[in-house]
Parts: C-alpha cells; sequence; structure tokens
C-alpha cells in the first residue's frame, strides 16, 4: 500500500455530509461513554488499578464472545463477563500485590476462552473483529437507551459514594481506621469499573478500552493536581477522543480505535509536556524568589 492509498483509508471526505446524520445515536452514545470513562478514569487512577481494567477487560471479551456464539445479546455477555471478573478481583485482591497477582492468572485465562468462542462462531467475521477492535455504528434507539440506562446507574452510584470512596482511595489505612467500610468499597467500585468496561468495549475493543479509561484520566492528572479540576478534565479529554475519533472513523475505511486512540495518546503526550515545563519552572521561580 503506498501513502496515497493509506490517506484515503483512513481520510476520505467525499461522501461525510451524507453520513453524518446516519450516525447520531453513535455520536450521542460516544459522548456517553465519554462522560462516563473520564469520570470513573479518575478514581481507576488514584487506586491505581489501570492493570486491573486490562483484566477485565478481558473477561468482558469472552463473556461478549460467548454471547455472540451463542446468539445472545452481545452487550449483556459483555456486561456479565465484566461483573464476575470485578467481583473476582475486588473480593480476593484487596492490597495490590494480590490484586495484580490474581489480575495475571485471570486475564490469559479470560483471552483464551474468548479465542476459544469465537474460533467456533461462524457467522460474520467483522463480529469477530468487532469484539476486539471496537464499532459504533449503526446504534439504534433501544441501545442508546440502554448504554444512557446503565451510565446513569453507575454514576449515580459513584455520586452517593464519591466521599468515602475518594478518602479510601487516598489513604485506605486511614480510612479504614476511621470506620470507613473500605473493603465493601473496594468490592462496589469494582463492579462499576466492571459495567464500565464492558460499555467501553463497545467503543474501543477490548484490546485498547485502556484508552477510554486510562489515558484521559492520566493525562488530566499531569496538569493539575485540584481533584475537582482532574475529574473535569478527565470527562473532557475523554469525550473528545470519543466523539473526535467516531467523527474521523466515519470519513475512513478502518475501525474507530485506532482514531480514539490516537485522539487520546496526543492529548496525554500535550499534557504531559505542559506538566513537565510547569514542574521544570517551578524550582526557577523558587531560586528567583529567594
Amino acid at each position: 500500500m503506498d501513502f496515497q492509498s493509506f490517506m484515503e483509508a483512513v481520510f476520505n471526505f467525499e461522501n461525510y455530509s451524507e453520513l453524518l446524520p446516519l450516525v447520531r445515536n453513535s455520536i450521542w452514545a460516544g459522548a456517553v461513554l465519554g462522560l462516563l470513562g473520564g469520570l470513573i478514569g479518575t478514581f481507576v487512577m488514584m487506586r491505581d488499578l489501570a492493570f486491573a481494567v486490562h483484566g477485565i477487560a478481558e473477561l468482558s471479551f469472552a463473556g461478549a464472545a460467548f454471547a455472540l456464539l451463542v446468539g445472545a445479546n452481545v452487550v449483556l455477555g459483555s456486561l456479565v463477563g465484566s461483573v464476575l471478573a470485578a467481583l473476582v478481583l475486588g473480593v480476593m485482591g484487596i492490597r495490590a500485590r494480590d490484586r495484580n497477582s490474581i489480575i495475571g492468572v485471570v486475564m490469559p485465562f479470560g483471552l483464551g476462552l474468548g479465542i476459544l468462542f469465537l474460533a467456533l462462531y461462524e457467522g460474520r467475521a467483522a463480529n469477530k473483529f468487532g469484539l476486539l477492535t471496537g464499532q459504533i455504528v449503526s446504534v439504534d434507539n433501544v441501545q442508546l437507551n440502554l448504554l444512557a440506562g446503565c451510565a446513569v446507574v453507575v454514576m449515580a452510584a459513584l455520586a452517593l459514594i464519591w466521599r468515602p470512596l475518594t478518602f479510601a482511595s487516598a489513604d485506605p489505612d486511614l480510612a479504614e481506621a476511621r470506620g470507613v467500610p473500605v473493603r465493601g468499597l473496594s468490592i462496589l467500585f469494582m463492579v462499576l469499573l466492571g459495567v464500565s468496561v464492558a460499555l467501553s468495549i463497545q467503543v474501543v475493543g477490548a484490546l485498547l478500552v485502556l484508552a477510554l479509561l486510562i489515558t484521559p484520566a492520566a493525562a488530566a492528572l499531569k496538569v493539575t493536581s485540584t481533584p475537582l479540576l482532574a475529574v473535569l478534565l478527565s470527562i473532557a479529554f475523554a469525550c473528545v477522543s470519543v466523539v473526535g475519533g467516531i467523527l474521523l472513523a466515519l470519513g475512513g475505511r478502518i475501525p474507530i480505535s485506532p482514531y480514539v486512540t490516537t485522539i487520546s495518546f496526543a492529548i496525554y503526550l500535550g499534557c504531559r509536556i505542559l506538566g513537565n515545563r510547569r514542574s521544570s519552572a517551578r524550582p526557577a521561580r523558587v531560586r528567583t524568589a529567594a
């Protein structure tokens, strides 16, 4: 493939104005997922659960692949797989060392199951590929309502446990000494994370879900240490990545995930450069003041 063919596959906006109205529901779905991913991603970073997101994604992939094999609802299968994985990690792995070892065991098992189910599936190859790389086209009203309903439930639960969860995430030992139910909060948050992972897989796929749940929050924390501002920036970065990825993917012939991940990485890179410049400028101001 030469450079011109590559650019035509990635960016081709000849019939863009005709295609744009067809993905209105997809854009709304992307905005909802960006809001959810940016919100919960902040707690994922605070609790050092980036590796857990990947582990949950593999079990979610296995659940979706099994649902595809037996002709069930793929979103429901993905949700079941994610919640089961989240419960296992929440109950068995409170401490980071225990949790990471459990994830290292569960993750390849889930990936192997998913590959087995896809190998047995005799339907369209696009359905198999979509579970790994994501697809968010032709979202109907029923799918959009289901997605929005699940996102509202997760965000409402987060709002109810926001203060104790923040305390337990910042200093779990002190929170436990103060009577905060750290273990219960950990399990509940893992379940909410599992639901978020399952929903996010519909956009970027099981392999690249970190770009939606991790990268925006990591970028926000590079430029601010204020909790509220970090959450707002994380949501903004996630929404820009998902909605921007959908709009760009509409003009190309490749899956949506490369667009989402590229935008997300570009935002992170910019925030990291800005954060490093601020850090290097701070000692210079201190020396000048002295």
